[in-house]
């Protein structure tokens, strides 16, 4: 007997409104589609509204948990535009921000993970292992979620010998609570039972439905926009995080090992923090002009197309995020599957709704 059934747009595995019409025999899944709609919210028109100085903080809102990423590379768009060299300790210091964020996603993302094959006990650990990123943003920015540290042509904030040793203790924490949580979540039996062979996304796959982040890397691509070099990742000796699994265990595994890789990031950079001015002074509109920039968000690829014509408002704004880009690859992971499975593998690719609909 075949049947189609929605799961969403509520439903409580998901953070956020996505509705997928599964097409079920039994309860084998035989195809997806996805809905999509439900929280647009019109932002990129209204970046047109908005003079390009305005957009800075407008582009943190088009989502949270990587906000301050979406702030820096829409200002790396204006700043190649206009030709500013952002000064070294700017670029040290959108590292740490970057990276702090990228550890304050993947914990969110590991520990709803976790609730949705039932370990509340883990869910709530991880969660409050991310409190304590979340107070090493507020100390050194004064915000936890949207930090409005990243302006055009560098930062707004500096971090001082105070705010670098609490950042530092703070990570120390993390990787203390780390070492404790994270053989639960790949070792466990019964978390294994879950993940390991649930979700398969064979690389071929992968690169065809152009997968990006956690879930291009857990089926053995190594791609990582870091590995370019911009901001002062090319000074901080980067290597991308690659599982071969092709699941949702792999997927997981390299969330896990980028948590911890980002401490390392975040300790080099406050390290080897340069001493210069904080950004570079300009003066007039962007030049018209078109530019395509990119950066690695947590969940992978986001890119920035923005259209000027000299004037103070942006002709365009069209941001690419990577759940988008990671919506194909999970449809391909969805066919085959068991219902039961379904939350698990949604939850593998850590979808965000919100920056995806904008």
């Amino acid at each position: 007997m075949s049947m189609v059934i929605p799961f969403g747009p509520q439903h409580p595995v998901l953070p956020e409104p996505i509705q997928l019409r599964l097409s079920l025999q039994e309860e084998r899944v035989t195809s997806a589609l996805p809905v999509l709609g439900y929280i647009h919210r019109g932002l990129e028109k209204l970046a047109e509204e908005k003079d390009f100085q305005q957009d800075a903080y407008l582009v943190e809102r088009v989502c949270g948990i990587c906000s301050f990423i979406h702030s820096m590379c829409y200002c790396q768009g204006i700043e190649e535009l206009m030709d500013l060299k952002v000064p070294p300790r700017a670029q040290y210091l959108r590292v740490v921000w970057s990276e702090l964020h990228r550890m304050h996603s993947h914990l969110l993302a590991t520990g709803l993970l976790a609730d949705a094959f039932g370990f509340e006990n883990l869910f709530m650990q991880l969660w409050r292992t991310r409190e304590h990123v979340m107070d090493a943003m507020e100390y050194t920015t004064g915000a936890r979620i949207m930090l409005g540290s990243c302006c055009i042509g560098g930062v707004r904030k500096d971090i001082n010998e105070e705010q670098k040793k609490f950042v530092l203790d703070k990570l120390n924490t993390v990787e203390k609570d780390l070492k404790v949580l994270l053989p639960v979540l790949l070792e466990d039996y019964s978390v294994k039972k879950r993940l390991v062979g649930i979700g398969m996304l064979d690389q071929l796959t992968a690169r065809e439905r152009g997968a990006v982040g956690p879930t291009a890397r857990g089926s053995g691509l190594a791609m990582d926009h870091r590995m370019t070099g911009y901001c002062a990742y090319g000074e901080l000796g980067f290597e991308p995080v690659v599982e071969n699994g092709c699941d949702s265990y792999a997927r997981t595994q390299v969330r896990a090992g980028e948590l911890l890789q980002s401490i390392d990031l975040v300790r080099r950079a406050l390290d080897r923090l340069p001493d210069s001015e904080l950004k570079v002074p300009f003066k007039g509109n962007p030049p018209a002009g078109e530019v395509v920039i990119r950066a690695e968000q947590p969940r992978g690829e986001v890119f920035y197309f923005l259209k000027s014509s000299g004037k103070d408002k942006l002709d365009r704004l069209r941001v690419r995020t990577p759940t988008f880009a990671n919506l194909s690859p999970l449809l391909a992971m969805l066919t085959g599957c068991t219902l039961p499975d379904v939350a698990v593998i949604i939850l593998s690719v850590d979808p965000c709704v919100s920056c995806t609909e904008r």
